[in-house]
């Protein structure tokens, strides 16, 4: 019998593609999210899908009875946003996400999933980055991702598996939640608008890549693990060393699909993350490498934006101008109303 499994932030770039993918395969999915992004799963006919409009922060543990694994994507995602609202990124992406894990352990729940990000790193050092390596988050929201994931790994014991997977950089397609603020998605989208490609801080950092539907295998490799000691109280960094990119070669891998390409390069860059990671863990104990490649994000992109699957002018697209967009127009609906009413 497939399991039961509520993915929290499946309304979200990876999440929406995950929730797609585990019900083709035969899970029962609890969807749960804020829908701040419009899509609510509407087009989807599948009996095995239970949509929750909720926030992590609030959410009942009636809700959790009978779950098997739970996956928290939730969050404010990436350094613009959580800077954006800080106090609200640290009540969900840190406080919400343990409160979660508390609450799945005390109505039963056996696995619980954490996404992390490789950017718990920070700023490393010359050497390949491994899970045993410090962490230096240069970021609010690197350090709420650390402090989450080493709170939520005290909460394991024989009954409540916790396992923290540190996902590279994503890209690829998302058909129903796209995001244009992540580096292979944005330069691939510059490249074939505008034909150019900024590239900040002369393009030296280093980043690890990994595309969005490897991302979900990884999620699916853990569920599916029945040798709860291989995964319990463990980290991962999840991704291949074949795909940790300098910035200035993944433009290049932009060009050579769009030739046209002009790349800039501008030497200041505020953002000082550079971390190189090395992902044999994973591959030892998992059994897990990525079959996608950057080239083949690039080109599914491409193909999205001229059959126009995907709109790279929706605010949508880049999530912080959307939240931006959010909180503008709070403002002025709250100035008008009265009584909690516009007419």
């Amino acid at each position: 019998m497939k399991k039961t499994i509520l993915i929290a932030g499946s309304g979200g770039y990876l999440g929406s593609e995950m929730v797609k993918d585990f019900l083709s395969k035969g899970y029962k999915i609890k969807a749960l999210d804020r829908h701040f992004f419009g899509y609510k799963f509407g087009d989807i006919e599948n009996k095995n899908i239970e949509v929750i409009q909720e926030d992590i922060r609030w959410i009942g543990e009636d809700f959790l009875r009978g779950v098997d694994v739970i996956i928290n994507l939730a969050g404010l995602s990436n350094d613009p946003s959580v800077d954006l609202a800080p106090a609200a990124s640290e009540d969900i992406n840190y406080i919400g996400a343990v409160e979660l894990a508390k609450k799945a352990k005390n109505v039963g729940v056996k696995k619980y999933i954490f996404s992390s990000s490789c950017s718990v790193y920070g700023q490393g050092d010359d050497t390949q980055l491994t899970e045993e390596s410090k962490l230096r988050p240069v970021s609010l929201y690197a350090i709420l991702k650390a402090k989450a994931e080493e709170e939520i790994l005290s909460l394991s014991d024989d009954n409540f598996c916790v396992t923290s997977l540190r996902n590279s950089t994503l890209y690829g397609l998302s058909e129903h939640r796209m995001r244009f603020d992540l580096v292979v998605n944005l330069m691939t989208l510059n490249a074939w608008r505008d034909g150019k490609i900024f590239v900040l801080g002369g393009g030296e950092q280093w980043r690890p890549l990994m595309h969005l539907k490897d991302a979900i295998n990884a999620f699916e490799r853990v569920i599916e693990e029945d040798n709860l000691s291989k995964i319990n109280k463990q980290t991962f960094n999840v991704g291949s060393n074949n795909q940790n990119y300098k910035i200035i070669q993944v433009a290049n891998l932009v060009r050579n699909v769009l030739p046209n390409t002009k790349i800039e390069s501008i030497p200041s860059d505020t953002d000082k993350r550079d971390y190189n990671v090395l992902f044999n863990k994973i591959r030892q104990i998992l059994n897990f490498e990525p079959r996608f490649t950057v080239e083949d994000g690039i080109k599914e992109i491409v193909e999205a934006l001229e059959r126009k699957i995907i709109d790279g002018n929706d605010t949508r697209t880049n999530t912080v101008r959307y939240y931006k967009h959010l909180i503008d127009t709070d403002r002025v609906l709250s100035d008008v109303k009265l009584r909690g009413r516009i007419f």
